[in-house]
Parts: C-alpha cells; sequence; structure tokens
C-alpha cells in the first residue's frame, strides 16, 4: 500500500469516526474503499474523475455478480470520500442504482417460537433467545446489552445507541425478568447480560449458532436466523391488535414505510380476507 494510499485511507477512517459512525458501518465503508484506492493505485485519490468513478463502478458490475445492497454501499462508500472527507458538493455518478428485491421478512408461529426457546440446552441460551422474542431485538442489541439497561422498576429495556445511534425503551416481559433473575444467580455476568466464557461481549455468531441447534432439536426446518425472531415479534403484536405506530417505537425503525411490511405477512390481516372460491362454490 503506497503512501497515497495510506494518507487517504487514514483521512475517510479519521472522518468516518469523527462523524460517529457505528463500527460495522466504518468496517463496511473501509472494506468497499481500499479496493477503489488500489484499483487507482498510481492516481491520487483527490485526482480521480467523475468518469474514472463511474468506469470503475460499471467495471465491478460486469465482473462481479453484486447484490443491491453491495452495489448501493460501494456507491456510498466511494461518495463519502469526496463529499465527506474532501468536502465536494454532493454528485450524481450516472449508473442505475440498484433496486432491492422486495422480500417478506423470514416469520415464526408463536407455537414455533415456544418450540425454539424450549429446544434451547440451558437457562443462558433460552434467555438469550426469549429476550430476542420478548423485546424485537437485534443480535447486535442483545451482545450490546448491559445488566444496569435493564429496569425492573419501570419495566422496560434500554437500548443504548442502537442502529441509527438512537436510544429507545422496550418492554420487559415480566416471564422474561423471572428468567433472568434465574439466568443471574447462576451466570453471575458484570458488566454485560450475556459474556463469553471469559467475559466480555458475546459472540454474533454463537447466538446465531445457539438459534440453528435449537431449531434443528425442536425440528423447525423452515429457514430463519435470529432477525426472524425480532420479526416475528412484530407480526405478532400486530395480529394481536397493537398499532402500527407503537411497534414502529418498539423497533425503533426511521420510517413507517419499514414498519408497514409486517402488514404483508400478518395471518390476522390476511385471514379476514375473503378467498373470491368462498363466494362461487
Amino acid at each position: 500500500m503506497n503512501t497515497m494510499i495510506k494518507t487517504a485511507l487514514k483521512n475517510y477512517i479519521e472522518t468516518l469516526e469523527l462523524k460517529n459512525y457505528s463500527v460495522n458501518t466504518i468496517n463496511n465503508y473501509r472494506n468497499h474503499f481500499i479496493p477503489y484506492l488500489n484499483y487507482f493505485s498510481e492516481k491520487k485519490p483527490s485526482q480521480i474523475n467523475k468518469e474514472e468513478i463511474i468506469n470503475y463502478l460499471m467495471h465491478l458490475r460486469s465482473s462481479r455478480q453484486l447484490s443491491a445492497s453491495e452495489q448501493n454501499q460501494i456507491i456510498n462508500a466511494v461518495k463519502f470520500f469526496y463529499e465527506k472527507v474532501l468536502n465536494r458538493p454532493k454528485e450524481l455518478y450516472d449508473i442505475p442504482r440498484a433496486k432491492k428485491p422486495f422480500q417478506l421478512p423470514g416469520i415464526f408461529s408463536a407455537e414455533e417460537v415456544r418450540q425454539i426457546i424450549d429446544a434451547a440446552n440451558n437457562l443462558k441460551h433460552k434467555s438469550i433467545l426469549s429476550l430476542a422474542y420478548a423485546g424485537g431485538l437485534r443480535i447486535s442489541e442483545i451482545v450490546n446489552l448491559k445488566i444496569s439497561e435493564i429496569d425492573s422498576q419501570r419495566m422496560v429495556i434500554n437500548i443504548r445507541q442502537a442502529k441509527g445511534r438512537k436510544d429507545r425503551i422496550v418492554m420487559l416481559s415480566e416471564k422474561l425478568l423471572l428468567m433472568l433473575r434465574d439466568y443471574y444467580k447462576i451466570y453471575k455476568p458484570k458488566e454485560y447480560l450475556f459474556e463469553g466464557q471469559s467475559g466480555g461481549m458475546y459472540s454474533l455468531r454463537s447466538i446465531q449458532e445457539i438459534l440453528k441447534k435449537a431449531k434443528s432439536r425442536a425440528g423447525i426446518k423452515k429457514k430463519g436466523s435470529v432477525h426472524s425472531l425480532r420479526h416475528s415479534f412484530a407480526t405478532h403484536l400486530l395480529e394481536g391488535g397493537t398499532d402500527i405506530l407503537s411497534i414502529k417505537k418498539l423497533l425503533g425503525h426511521q420510517s413507517l414505510r419499514t414498519t408497514m411490511i409486517y402488514t404483508h405477512v400478518s395471518n390476522e390481516h390476511i385471514s379476514k380476507i375473503q378467498s373470491p372460491l368462498d363466494k362461487i362454490l
């Protein structure tokens, strides 16, 4: 890596950190920006013109099978350098932004969620899966959750600096609280609610593995990750009569449009629609 690239990358990461971007975003942007710098390794990054940038993006599209999400991340990573690091005006690159395919989220039924939790092989694993479903937490929110953020007086869970660097609160289930109290007595975590064997933050991969094994033991073959428990939380709330604005707030969504996707997968809404076959037979 030559001096020009090192300097540009250093300034790039420092600007991301100064603007308080999340660790995941910084890593994603850096991983997309480094190949870009290497592609123009003989040229000073500030001197790469718009046409060359478009040619680079088109090169990636033709040489790799990029997902819609990855293509958009690459464009955003490049734009960040010129607009935020070099403070240039916003630039539109004449390349069609890929549209993400509309996909309904994977949902577990209430009975499947119960079976998955019951199939977890110890109280710690049961508590992790129960928390994911009971509060609709993202997997990153689970591993970052600290003991002090469980407020049993107000019966809420405080989610600090979640996606978008926003705090929010979700309800604390009474049954989850009893489970967590038993869990605490046995495992005695020090700072984070769930900690690794050597202390410190629990790993994301371990939580996914917990769900995978619990599903297998429960005989559930339906596809679905830990995030599907969050989707199930929202869908089951909607089916139970909770209004969409409250669900939006609990999930921490910025846009109501994001939350509205659960109306597409709610059995309660769909089952109320009469099939035309019932009218003619």
